[in-house]
């Protein structure tokens, strides 16, 4: 077999067979493929799309291209997952992963890091002293078999082939690709060894899809997909044209979802929304429970009767930080020591804060890279202190800004303002759960 004749084959859009995406997905892993011609495969497929059927193959592929996790003999608890598109002040994940370990499933789950305005689970994590998400895939299984729970990176043999081809897709102009799209995300979550998969598909300003429409594809993609691979999934797509819950940031968006499994949820409404919606869902897709409104009860009883903050507890312990941070999280997530406040300009409602906006104004404090190589400031970032729909009168405080540079919170300052929108009309109410793919 030959790389060349699979491109040409590909280019002249003929389908292509298991084999050949497994050629392909070996070469991309081991390096018997120059770059140069996995590029001119992932041109070819996109101008020349895959198929469902073949963007199937091509995730199992990728998939296959290196080891994979297998909980079998580890857990006889159904194995479930989550995964975002990504956002603004979207830490659900912070306190989904521990709330519906207790709901009977075992939940390992695999993150990444933050790039652009939009943030990333791993280095929230790690705004926590000591917390290790590199962890050896033999401690994985140690901690799913003792606390159902754990939350962790991408380790080097997982989907290698899409590590190589994700980087090169940027590279090529291929990035745009919908099944390319669909097979890099599905490929690391079927080599994650999970029994069913939750999507939570962003729409809006602060969205990797913009557009509702483009958002409603990916997600019947991704479910069409996941199911051929035969994964139980579901997709909720979600509103980010403003940004999630009050917290912009790393440290202080662990601290808001401490506070919200400590029972706070009047702090953040709308991340408490999410958060129960999605819990729900993952015990659903999972099997575990059969009615999503008996799991939605289940989810909230778990929060006020404080298994899911000791849960949270029992994981920070066992990858490496205090579990004190948990019931002293004003001492363990500090902001940076330089503030800003925006106030209001005028009286009246808070009519919209633009999601993109605010996270690139995050960006510029230092709560966020611009590449991967960018050193992340932990207490940089964003404190909403009025949400669409608020009332304000002119010099109220609607954000509180956080840099350790002076030069960036004036950068960030600046652009933050530029995200607000103040005016005299009360705003509709937004939808966070917009639709549900099943």
């Amino acid at each position: 077999m030959r790389m060349i004749d699979i491109i040409i084959k590909k280019r002249n859009a003929k389908p292509l067979t298991q084999d050949e995406f497994d050629f392909v997905a070996q070469g991309a892993a081991k390096g018997t493929v120059p770059d140069y011609q996995l590029s001119s495969f992932l041109m070819a497929c996109f101008l020349n799309p895959l198929s469902p059927k073949e963007t199937a193959m091509f995730t199992k592929a990728m998939a296959h291209s290196g080891g994979r996790l297998d909980f079998s003999k580890v857990t006889t608890l159904p194995k479930v997952d989550k995964h975002s598109t990504g956002g603004v002040g979207d830490g659900i994940s912070l306190a989904l992963a521990p709330l519906v370990a207790c709901g009977g499933v075992a939940v390992p789950m695999m993150s990444g890091r933050g790039l652009g305005h939009t943030g990333g689970t791993l280095d929230k994590l790690e705004s926590m002293k000591n917390f290790e998400v590199r962890v050896p895939v033999n401690l994985i299984y140690r901690q799913i078999k003792k606390l159902n729970v754990c939350m962790f990176g991408q380790t080097s043999d997982l989907a290698p082939a899409d590590r190589k081809l994700y980087s090169l897709r940027d590279a090529c102009g291929s990035v745009e690709s919908r099944p390319l799209i669909v097979a890099s995300i599905l490929s690391k979550k079927y080599a994650e060894g999970v029994d069913s998969l939750l999507m939570d598909v962003k729409y809006g300003s602060g969205a990797f899809m913009q557009k509702l429409e483009d958002s409603r594809k990916l997600a019947r993609a991704l479910v069409s997909v996941a199911k051929q691979l035969g994964l139980k999934c579901r997709a909720l797509i979600t509103y980010m044209d403003q940004p999630l819950g009050r917290a912009i940031g790393n440290a202080n968006e662990m601290f808001q979802a401490i506070k919200i499994l400590q029972g706070s949820k009047e702090i953040a409404p709308d991340f408490y929304e999410l958060l129960i919606e999605e819990a729900a869902a993952m015990l659903v897709i999972s099997g575990k429970q059969k009615d999503i409104a008996k799991a939605r009860a289940l989810m909230e009883e778990k929060i006020e009767n404080g298994e899911a903050l000791a849960k949270l507890r029992e994981m920070i312990k066992w990858q490496g930080a205090s579990p004190d941070a948990v019931d002293r999280p004003e001492r363990y997530f500090k902001n940076a020591p330089l503030t800003a406040i925006y106030q209001a300009p005028a009286s009246g409602y808070v009519q919209h804060i633009d999601a993109k906006t605010a996270g690139m104004a995050a960006v510029l404090l230092g709560a966020g890279r611009n590449t991967m190589e960018d050193v992340i400031d932990y207490g940089a970032g964003i404190w909403l202190e009025r949400k669409s729909g608020d009332t304000v009168k002119k010099g109220d405080t609607v954000a509180i800004l956080y840099a350790s540079d002076k030069k960036r919170l004036t950068q960030g300052l600046e652009l933050f303002s530029k995200a607000v929108k103040i005016g005299k009309q009360k705003p509709a109410p937004y939808k966070i759960v917009k639709e549900i793919i099943k």
